[in-house]
């Protein structure tokens, strides 16, 4: 198992992502598309997924939905991390199950409190 799955393309945010929350103490594995979401998760359970919205492949919000129609998965915290971060992308995301939403560019340190509050509740959930 691993803290948190980063689906980002971006190969530098990515990278800082893993840099940030790997500082923190977090385990994380990477993915660069959207159709390796799934099969990451299925290798190794995460505590959390961060989804950017725009991934090669399945974009996104394709993978939340499967995420939330897929019983093993279906309350695990997704927080989406994009630069579409209009409104009505927000409210979209939030619709369809997401569990926090942070535009890109973001503040280190409310990525941190936002990956923090999504794993303590799975933990005060029992793990997921």
């Amino acid at each position: 198992m691993f803290d948190v799955l980063i689906a980002e393309d971006e190969p530098a945010i990515s990278e800082t992502l893993r840099f940030l929350l790997g500082r923190a103490g977090w385990r994380c594995e990477t993915v660069a598309d959207g159709d390796a979401v799934l099969p990451a998760l299925r290798r190794k359970r995460a505590g959390l997924v961060i989804l950017d919205i725009m991934l090669p492949g399945r974009s996104g919000l394709d993978v939340l939905r499967a995420l939330r129609g897929d019983s093993d998965y279906a309350g695990l915290p997704v927080l989406i991390l994009t630069a579409r971060g209009q409104k009505a992308d927000r409210q979209l995301a939030l619709d369809l199950g997401a569990d926090g939403f942070i535009s890109k560019p973001f503040a280190n340190d409310e990525l941190i409190r936002e990956v923090q509050r999504l794993l303590e509740g799975t933990a005060a959930a029992g793990g997921r």
